[in-house]
C-alpha cells in the first residue's frame, strides 16, 4: 500500500526555482534515502511533505490515517522537563491507563461486595490486556534503551532539558521521534552528534523499523545499511532508484551511459534523415520533393530525446608533499592527559610509519581530538612523550580554525598557503568545496563555522606537508565533496593520522585503525569492515568480564550521579585555578615589559628578560588552551 506519493512537486522562492517535477512513491515498509548536493532542495521537500511549506505545483498524497513524524535539525523540546519526562510524554496514554489500573487494583483490595468485585475484575482484565497489547509493560525499558543507545548516561536521565548542549538536544529529539513510531518517519541528518557506537545502534533500530522511512543523510555507510530505495535530487528534479546508496551510484552511471548512447544514436539518425531531405530537395523533381516532405513530416513526428544533463565535473585535487619523510614518522610513549584528577586518556603508545593511513577511533569524550591537539603542539601532555621522525613536515586540520586570517577573503586565505598555484587551480578547488561565484570574495570573518572549516581543509590540501593530522575532516561536507576529498587523500603519498566518525570514509582509506576507547586499545591492520568484527570481539570479552561482577541499575545510577557532581566540582576548581594562573602570568608579562624598558642599555639583562618573556608567553598559550578545554567540558557537563 502506498504511504506517500509526490507527483510533479514544484516550489520556488520568488523567481528562484528550488525544485520541480519531483515524483516518487513510497510503500508502507519502504526505507528511502534522499540524496543530493547541499542546496539541492532536500530540506525544502521535507518541509512540503510535513506541511511547513505548500508546493506551488503538483500533488502530495499521504495515505489516510497514517501518522507522520519528522526529526528536524532544530527540534522543539520542553526545556522544563527532564530527559525522562520529555520521553515519557510519548506514552501519556499508557501512563494514564497505568494510573487507572492501579486505582482499580486498590478498589479490588478493599471491595467486599461480590457483584462489584466481579465487575471490577472484568474491567481490570480487559484494561490490563489492552495495556499489555499497547506495550504498557515495556515502555520504561524502551525509554531507557533508546536513551542509552543514543549515548546518554543513566545519571543524565533526570537532568533538565534546558542544560543540554545543542548536540544533546538533537539526540533527545531523535530519541523522542523514534519512540513515537510514526507510520512515516522523516529524518534529517539523524547521525549528526552521534559517535560510531550510537550510529550503529541507530542502524540496527531502523533496520527493524516496520514502517516507512525517508532519510536525508551524507553518511553513505548508514544509507547502505538502512535504506532499500534512493531518491536523488539533481538539477532541481528527482530520479528514483530501487536500491540503496551504493546500488544507486552504480545504476546512475549505467543510466547516464544508456541515455547518452540513445541520444547520440537519435542525433545521428536525425542528421542522416536531414542529409537525405537536403539531397532530395536539390534534385528538385516532383517525386523528390514529395519524398523530402514525407521524410520531414516523419522527423517532425519523432519524439526528440533531451540531451542528457552533463555530469558534474569531477574536480581532482592533489595533496602534494614538498619532501619525503623518513620511514619512522611518529612514536608515542605512554602519553597521558588529565585535567586535575580526571584522566581523559592514559598511557597511549603506538608508532606510525611512512605512508600509513591511521584512523583513531573511540566514543565521544575519550580524548581523540585532545590527543591530536597534543601532537600538533596546541596542548601539552600530562605525562609521556612523543617524537617525530626525520624530515617530517606536519600539517594539521582541526575545527577551531585558529590559523585563519579574519580580514582575508576566502580566495586570498586559501591562496596564501601556496603562492605557486595559479588562480584557476584555487578557484576549482574552492568550487568543489562549495565556494563559487562571488562567495570566493567573502571575508573570513563573515563565514559560518562550516564554511571556515572547509577553508581550513583547502589550506591543508595546498600546504605540501608530508604528515597530515585531520580531526573530523568530512564534517560540513556533502557527499560529492567527501568523494573529492577521499580521492585526493587516496592519491596522497604521505602519512595520515585521522579522527573520523564517517565509516564509509574510513573504509575507503584506512590501512590501520587504533581504538583508544577500550583498554587495552585495539590496534589492527585493515579497513573499517575488518576492524568492526575485531572490535566487537573485544567488546564481547569486556562485557563478559563486567557481567561476572554485576551492579544493580539503581546503584549504577547513584554512583554515576555522585561521580557527575564530583566531576563538575573538580572542573569548576580547575577553571578557577587556571584563571588565577593566567592572571598571574599576564601580570608578570606586564612587569617584564616595564623591566625591559628600564634595562634598555643592559644587553645581558635584556636577553634574560626576553627569554623569560618567551617562556611566559608559551605558558600563557598553554593555559588558555587548558582554560578553553575545561570550559568546554564544564559546559558539556552542565549542558552549556
Amino acid at each position: 500500500m502506498i504511504a506517500l506519493n509526490c507527483n510533479n512537486i514544484g516550489f520556488s522562492y520568488g523567481t528562484d526555482t528550488i525544485i520541480k517535477n519531483i515524483s516518487f512513491s513510497l510503500q508502507e515498509n519502504d526505507k528511502a534515502g534522499l540524496v543530493g548536493v547541499n542546496g539541492a532542495g532536500k530540506s525544502t521537500l521535507f518541509k512540503i511533505i510535513t506541511g511547513e511549506l505548500h508546493q506551488e505545483e503538483g500533488d502530495l498524497f499521504i495515505s489516510k490515517d497514517l501518522v507522520l513524524g519528522y526529526l528536524r535539525q532544530n527540534a522543539a523540546l520542553n526545556t522544563e522537563n527532564t530527559l525522562w519526562e520529555e520521553l515519557l510524554e510519548v506514552f501519556d496514554r499508557l501512563v494514564s491507563m497505568e494510573g487507572t489500573i492501579k486505582k482499580i487494583e486498590k478498589e479490588i483490595s478493599i471491595t467486599t461486595d461480590q457483584d462489584k468485585l466481579d465487575s471490577l475484575m472484568k474491567e481490570y482484565g480487559k484494561l490490563t490486556e489492552r495495556f499489555a497489547y499497547l506495550g504498557g509493560f515495556e515502555y520504561n525499558s524502551r525509554i531507557r534503551g533508546v536513551l542509552r543507545g543514543l549515548g546518554f548516561l543513566d545519571s543524565e536521565f533526570d537532568s533538565k532539558v534546558n542544560i543540554l548542549s545543542g548536540g544533546q538536544k538533537t539526540r533527545l529529539a531523535l530519541a523522542k521521534v523514534l519512540l513515537e513510531e510514526p507510520d512515516i518517519l522523516l529524518l534529517d541528518e539523524p547521525t549528526n552528534h552521534l559517535d560510531i557506537a550510537a550510529v550503529e545502534w541507530l542502524e540496527d533500530y531502523l533496520k527493524s523499523y516496520k514502517k516507512c522511512l525517508l532519510i536525508i543523510s551524507h553518511d553513505r555507510y548508514f544509507l547502505d545499511s538502512v535504506t532499500n530505495r534512493t531518491i536523488e535530487i539533481e538539477n532541481k528534479t528527482s530520479t528514483f532508484y530501487n536500491t540503496n546508496y551504493s546500488g544507486y551510484v552504480k545504476q546512475k552511471a549505467i543510466n547516464r551511459e544508456i541515455q547518452e548512447k540513445h541520444y547520440l544514436l537519435q542525433q545521428k539518425e536525425i542528421a542522416r534523415q536531414e542529409a537525405i531531405i537536403e539531397q532530395q530537395r536539390r534534385f528538385n523533381r516532383e517525386k523528390n520533393i514529395i519524398a523530402a516532405e514525407s521524410r520531414l513530416k516523419a522527423l517532425d513526428r519523432m519524439v526528440r530525446l533531451d540531451k542528457p544533463q552533463e555530469a558534474p565535473d569531477k574536480v581532482r585535487m592533489k595533496f602534494n608533499q614538498a619532501m619525503t619523510s623518513g620511514n619512522d614518522v611518529l612514536e608515542l610513549d605512554s602519553v597521558s592527559k588529565a585535567y586535575g584528577n580526571k584522566k581523559l586518556f592514559d598511557n597511549i603508545s603506538f608508532k606510525i610509519r611512512k605512508a600509513e593511513r591511521v584512523f583513531l577511533l573511540g566514543p565521544n569524550g575519550c580524548g581523540k581530538s585532545t590527543l591530536l591537539k597534543i601532537l600538533a603542539g596546541r596542548l601539552a601532555a600530562s605525562s609521556g612523550k612523543f617524537n617525530f621522525g626525520a624530515k617530517v613536515d606536519l600539517g594539521y586540520y582541526d575545527q577551531e580554525m585558529e590559523d585563519l586570517n579574519e580580514d582575508n577573503t576566502v580566495l586570498d586565505e586559501v591562496w596564501s598557503v601556496n603562492q605557486k598555484l595559479i588562480q584557476t587551480e584555487v578557484r576549482s578547488a574552492l568550487a568543489a568545496f562549495l565556494f563559487s561565484g562571488e562567495d570566493v570574495f567573502k571575508k573570513i570573518s563573515v563565514l559560518s563555522g562550516g564554511e571556515k572549516s572547509r577553508v581550513s581543509m583547502l589550506k591543508l590540501i595546498f600546504s605540501e606537508a608530508n604528515f597530515i593530522i585531520l580531526d573530523e575532516p568530512t564534517n560540513h561536507l556533502d557527499i560529492n565533496s567527501r568523494e573529492i576529498l577521499e580521492a585526493a587523500l587516496a592519491d596522497y603519498e604521505g602519512t595520515m593520522l585521522i579522527v573520523s566518525h564517517d565509516r564509509y570514509f574510513i573504509d575507503k582509506l584506512a590501512t590501520r585503525i587504533i581504538d583508544i576507547g577500550v583498554k587495552p586499545p585495539v590496534d589492527c591492520i585493515g579497513n573499517y569492515t575488518y576492524f568492526a568484527s575485531h572490535y566487537k570481539k573485544n567488546i564481547s570479552v569486556q562485557n563478559a568480564a563486567s557481567e561476572a561482577n554485576p551492579i544493580s541499575e539503581a546503584k549504577q545510577s547513584r554512583i554515576a550521579t555522585k561521580e557527575e557532581r564530583s566531576r563538575i566540582r573538580k572542573l569548576e576548581k580547575q577553571l578557577a585555578d587556571t584563571e588565577k594562573e593566567i592572571a598571574s602570568v599576564e601580570r608578570r608579562l606586564g612587569d617584564i615589559d616595564n623591566e625591559m624598558v628600564e634595562a634598555a642599555t643592559d644587553h645581558m639583562k635584556l636577553i634574560e628578560l626576553s627569554e623569560e618573556k618567551n617562556s611566559k608567553e608559551r605558558s600563557l598559550e598553554e593555559l588558555y588552551a587548558v582554560w578553553a578545554e575545561v570550559t568546554e567540558q564544564l559546559e558539556n557537563q552542565q549542558g552549556g
